[in-house]
């Protein structure tokens, strides 16, 4: 199937500015680099549409480089100028929309991890006569805010098929690692394992920017309560930082986890990682673009009314091999 003090009105300016620069550079030159590394030439001869993605991805999240690259993809096919930005904090995130409203952007994509922070900033989207389409996070509030469709995976859903995985595996207890805390898709992951999973759940809430202190936390606890069998990570990033945290407070506990990345797969083929759920990215990133370029140029749209679902697919060991291929080359 991832900051100095200053006044509000001077952060607001150089967000701006800073997102302004991103889209007429950062983001249009690695579109260009994918378009020339495809040869050049798209699949098609409708006019050149410009799409805007808006993420709520932190610095170096492994997991937005693949979202990212499949939305370039798709961008090179459909003869689309393709601009991404990104923000962890949701105040700049909504800053960056309408930053892309500004600039009269022919179709939006956008997460909606916060989707209080995001709510009137996508209505005036869409009021503007701006194409939406939501992916990843916000399932629930995307009909709401108007967007044409959402596209990612049921949190819910996949976290219960975590707890069902875990019930086979014979776990009694599992630690559910939040790294993002206000993140709703987060919060219905570990709701979800709860809701399936026969044993005990516990949150257990860090600063996903400082991986050290990830580490240390997740020992701590570990240390702290040998009732704990099993770790479940939210995000691919996470869980080699956690197989560290297990072989620090004495091992015996499996690592599983949301998300992949190489690193994951690598821990999939050594056991280091029992199993990991993958929302395939790279598809959320491509059929977003793809999606807004048929509504544009064919007036189509997929799900009828309903999410359209990228996942959950649940990968083991044996996938290792294939999956190593894929996270190389940076689609998985």
């Amino acid at each position: 199937m991832r900051a100095g003090i200053r006044t509000r009105a001077t952060a607001s300016a150089a967000v701006l500015a800073l997102a302004l620069a991103g889209c007429s550079s950062t983001g249009g030159k690695r579109a260009e680099e994918e378009r020339e590394r495809a040869g050049g030439r798209a699949a098609v001869d409708t006019p050149r549409w410009t799409f805007a993605m808006v993420t709520h991805s932190g610095d170096g999240d492994t997991y937005w480089d693949i979202v990212r690259s499949g939305a370039e993809q798709a961008a090179v096919k459909d003869n689309v100028e393709f601009v991404y930005s990104h923000d962890k904090e949701a105040g700049r995130q909504a800053q960056l929309v309408q930053t892309a409203i500004d600039r009269k952007v022919d179709g939006l994509i956008v997460t909606l991890a916060k989707p209080e922070a995001m709510e009137a900033v996508v209505r005036k989207a869409v009021k503007a006569g701006i194409p939406v389409v939501t992916i990843n996070s916000g399932q629930d509030e995307s009909a709401g805010l108007g967007a044409l469709a959402h596209i990612g995976q049921d949190e819910s859903v996949a976290g219960e098929a975590v707890g069902e995985e875990l019930n086979e595996r014979g776990h009694d207890k599992a630690l559910c690692v939040v790294h993002e805390q206000g993140n709703v898709g987060h919060e219905e992951r570990c709701d979800g394992v709860r809701e399936a999973f026969d044993g005990e759940v516990e949150n257990l809430y860090v600063d996903g920017t400082n991986m050290p202190s990830v580490e240390s936390s997740v020992e701590a606890e570990l240390q702290s309560d040998r009732d704990v069998d099993t770790v479940v990570t939210l995000g691919a990033p996470f869980a080699a930082t956690a197989a560290k945290a297990v072989k620090r407070a004495g091992g015996g506990v499996e690592v599983n986890t949301f998300d992949l990345n190489a690193q994951v797969a690598a821990g999939l083929r050594d056991g280091t990682i029992g199993f990991a759920v993958d929302q395939q990215p790279y598809l959320q990133g491509y059929e977003a673009v793809d999606l807004l370029w048929l509504h544009r140029y064919n007036g189509n749209m997929l799900g009828g009314g309903r999410p359209v679902l990228t996942g959950p697919q649940l990968v083991t060991g044996d996938d290792a091999a294939d999956l190593e291929k894929y996270t190389e080359r940076g689609t998985r």
